[in-house]
């Protein structure tokens, strides 16, 4: 008697191995939270490599932004963030949160999540564990940052997207991207300056 050993990699049967990584990874993250969440645990709920995943997504964080439809990619958010001069911190945070929630395609879905940390116990936990780990931490961290100032900057720039999206408060909501950069970079600055 032979026992054939299945390769790792895609399973025999089935066209959207993607797809099935992330409903495997929706599955995953609602159950265990972001933070408990592994790229193995998603494998094996998938039936496919860790390798796999890897290709696909990259990294825990990757597949994270997709299984939620987050529309920005964490490793985009914490190079852009860090590139560049440490004076110019402030402006780039507040520029890049503005560009993307400008466009609804990407606005919508951090709304939503948003909306569902507001109002879902888990839904907050899972939100606030990969927002901490996977952007605010790192960033605070390369900078030398203390967590608390950078959690104070996002609090800040939290405020500005419910004012402005949620809320629609006037003349936040219609303010000029530009206006609001002016206003708001050099206080966004001080918490990563002083």
């Amino acid at each position: 008697m032979s026992t054939i050993k299945r390769r790792p990699g895609r399973r025999p049967g089935s066209a959207d191995t993607r797809g099935e990584i992330l409903a495997a990874a929706r599955r995953v993250f609602a159950e265990m939270g972001f933070d408990k969440a592994t790229v193995r645990g998603i494998a094996r709920e998938a039936q496919v490599d860790p390798a796999l995943v890897h290709h696909y997504f990259d990294t825990k964080e990757g597949i994270f932004a997709e299984a939620l439809r987050l529309p920005l990619n964490p490793e985009l958010v914490v190079s852009t963030l860090l590139e560049g001069p440490r004076e110019g911190i402030g402006e780039r945070l507040v520029r890049l949160i503005l560009k993307v929630t400008a466009v609804p395609e990407t606005r919508e879905p951090m709304l939503a999540l948003i909306r569902s940390a507001m109002t879902h116990d888990h839904a907050a936990s899972m939100f606030r564990d990969f927002v901490t780990n996977a952007l605010l931490y790192r960033v605070a961290d390369a900078l030398g940052v203390p967590h608390l100032r950078i959690e104070a900057a996002f609090s800040q720039m939290f405020g500005v997207l419910m004012a402005r999206y949620v809320l629609k408060l006037e003349p936040m909501a219609g303010a000029d991207p530009e206006e609001l950069v002016e206003l708001l970079a050099p206080t966004i600055q001080r918490y990563f300056t002083e």
